[in-house]
């Protein structure tokens, strides 16, 4: 593996001039194609001739790795046991294992974020006698949109406290897909099953 110094110079390809240029090794802070953050000062090649990022060399990986691992913000809490079971049933309802769990979480906090209607019917579920109980059992999401999804399906259903809102997440599943069956969301998300599986 050749390591870059800040200074080196080489011929890259540079995606912007379109075409084989002279690319000088600085360091830079290089933002993700996708927007969702940036990796400050890390070593690129940047190109002589329209001052754009070229390359990334290999010895800059790992500081590029780091950022995304700090992007992907956990979200832990305390649930009732009894909701981890909820959860585990719905999965198996949809022909998945408790491994598959995170997954449909993650789908309903994204879904319910974008419709404020269906956010309001949350506050409704944690009037049941399933929101009660001793929260014994933690409940762990990951991912680099859980956060944000969070912080809008809380301004939509007017739940501040995580725990709460979770609660009426994993309630709203357990209606959805034991209670009063949707033939057609069960039918989506058994296909997202199929992909993952």
């Amino acid at each position: 593996m050749i390591i870059y110094k800040v200074g080196d110079e080489k011929k890259a390809m540079c995606g912007v001039c379109e075409a084989f240029r002279i690319v000088s090794y600085q360091l830079r802070d290089v933002p993700f194609d996708d927007g969702s953050g940036m990796v400050k000062n890390i070593i690129a090649g940047v190109c002589k001739t329209c001052d754009s990022v070229a390359v990334i060399p290999y010895q800059s990986v790992p500081a590029i790795k780091k950022q995304l691992q700090r992007q992907r913000k956990a979200v832990e809490t305390r649930v009732p046991a009894h909701m981890i079971d909820l959860l585990n049933m719905a999965s198996a309802e949809l022909g998945a294992t408790p491994d598959f769990v995170p997954l449909l979480l993650k789908y309903y906090i994204h879904q319910l974020a974008s419709n404020p209607e269906a956010a309001l019917h949350l506050v409704t579920l944690l009037t049941s006698e399933l929101a009660t109980g001793l929260a014994n059992k933690r409940l762990s999401l990951k991912g680099r949109e859980i956060g944000n999804d969070i912080e809008k399906l809380k301004t939509l259903s007017q739940i501040d406290n995580t725990t709460e809102l979770l609660k009426g997440v994993v309630l709203m599943i357990h209606h959805d897909l034991l209670i009063n069956p949707d033939a057609q969301r069960i039918a989506v998300l058994k296909s997202f099953v199929a992909t993952v599986a």
